[in-house]
Order: C-alpha cells, then sequence, then structure tokens
C-alpha cells in the first residue's frame, strides 16, 4: 500500500484530497494545527469507507520541531502500516492574508513565508530519508502566481518561489525517482482566507470561463490521480486547476 502525508489535511483541499487518496488504496497521513477535531473527522470518515488514516500535530512553520516530526511518522508508519518509509508528500498547509503592498507588515510577511516557503522547504529536507525511491512531492500553489490581484502579493509571491523550488526538488531528486510537480488552483470554494461569499464571490466566477469557482474535491481529485502510477512521467510541471481564470 502506498502512502501519502498531507499537511493541513484537516480541512478544504486537504481534506478532499485525504478522502481522493484513501479512495484510490493509499494510506493516509493528514497533518493539522488548530483543528484537531476536523482532522479527526477526516480520519473517521476514510475508516468508515474502509481506508486507513492517521492525523498527526504539525505547525509547518516551526521548523525546529520537524525532526521530532519525522519519528512520530517512521512510529505511525510501523504501528499501522508496518512500513519504514512513505511514498507521497503533499506540502499544502497554508493561510491566507488580504493587504495592499503598501500596508503589509513585516511580521504578516514573514509568517506567510514561513508556512508557504520556508516551511514545505525545511519539512521536505526532514521528511527525505523516510520517502521511497519513486515517490512524488507535490506542492499546492495557486493561480496568483499567474494572475495578479491585488492584496495577495506576499502569498502570491510566496507561493511562486514553492513553484520554483518544485522544479528545483524535480531536478535534484531525480536521481531517486521521486517527482515534483506543482497544482495550482484557482478561486475554490474553502475557507482559506476567510472564503468566498457573496459579490466576491460572483467577482470570482464571472473572471473564470467555466462561470463559477471550484470546489475541493475538484482539484483532491486531480491530485489523487497525478499520485497515480498512470501519471509517472509528469514531472516538474505546475498544472493549473481553476476552470479557466483569466484566459
Amino acid at each position: 500500500m502506498k502512502i501519502v502525508i498531507i499537511t493541513g489535511g484537516s480541512r478544504g483541499i486537504g481534506a478532499s484530497t485525504a478522502r481522493k487518496c484513501a479512495e484510490a488504496g493509499m494510506g493516509v497521513i493528514i497533518t493539522y494545527n488548530n483543528h484537531p477535531q476536523a482532522a479527526a473527522e477526516v480520519v473517521n470518515n476514510i475508516a468508515s469507507q474502509g481506508g486507513k488514516a492517521v492525523a498527526l500535530k504539525l505547525d509547518v512553520t516551526a521548523t525546529a520541531t520537524f525532526p521530532i516530526f519525522a519519528q512520530a511518522v517512521r512510529a505511525e508508519m510501523q504501528k499501522t502500516w508496518a512500513r519504514s518509509t512513505f511514498d507521497f508528500l503533499m506540502n499544502n498547509a497554508g493561510y491566507g492574508r488580504f493587504n495592499p503592498i503598501a500596508t503589509v507588515t513585516e511580521a504578516e510577511f514573514d509568517g506567510l513565508c514561513n508556512v508557504h516557503l520556508k516551511g514545505p522547504f525545511f519539512l521536505t529536507q526532514a521528511l527525505l530519508p523516510l520517502m521511497a525511491d519513486g515517490g512524488q512531492i507535490v506542492n499546492l500553489t495557486s493561480a496568483t502566481t499567474r494572475v495578479a490581484t491585488a492584496g495577495v502579493a506576499p502569498y502570491a509571491a510566496f507561493k511562486g518561489g514553492l513553484e520554483v523550488l518544485t522544479r528545483y526538488m524535480a531536478k535534484e531528486f531525480g536521481e531517486r525517482r521521486i517527482r515534483a510537480n506543482a497544482v495550482s488552483p484557482g478561486a475554490i470554494r474553502t475557507d482559506l482566507g476567510g472564503g468566498l461569499s457573496g459579490e466576491f464571490e460572483k467577482l470570482l466566477a464571472s473572471q473564470t470561463a467555466l462561470g463559477r469557482i471550484g470546489e475541493p474535491d475538484e482539484v483532491g481529485g486531480v491530485i489523487a490521480r497525478l499520485l497515480s502510477d498512470d501519471n509517472r512521467w509528469i514531472n516538474a510541471q505546475s498544472i493549473e486547476v481553476a476552470g479557466g481564470y483569466f484566459i
């Protein structure tokens, strides 16, 4: 059985990806930071459908805790699946903040950098010894790296950095046949940055060729399929899942 680790897997796209991966027969490890009950619900839902999942607490901004987290991952894999390695890592955890450049504070800037770029960099580094050869890393980026949206400059800049990092991961980990790809959602119905509703949702829908915003399952399903052997020749790519956003 293949095993996938999904950071920020308690809600939204992360939770959807966890369920889709479990439906595809994978073992699932999700992480949570502030929502343990939501994480437990995802784990229980997967178990009710005959799958296996565990939830571990992780703050992706606390890089000093990554070695301890790696030990916890190793212990859970041995206990639940009798394995010492995992196959897939999805760097998904994050949050949004909407401020024009003129009002962004240094603390806000650093917080977004830590969760969207520094965290994935050093978490991948910490977990790499536990990843099986032939695995895959999926970094969740954003369509805001392609289309400038006022108010999200730091978020988009760090997602852009993560997109570049994805190609470097593919380059450097290729000797172990580890692939790295980015998945770039457009406007999706999650609670990132306070969620979408009302006139803002209508605006985003009007800017999308298919005339609506997306649902988490429409991204989670793409990621689960990307992890399958059928897509083993896709590497170092950024795949936008946005319904035709600003084309």
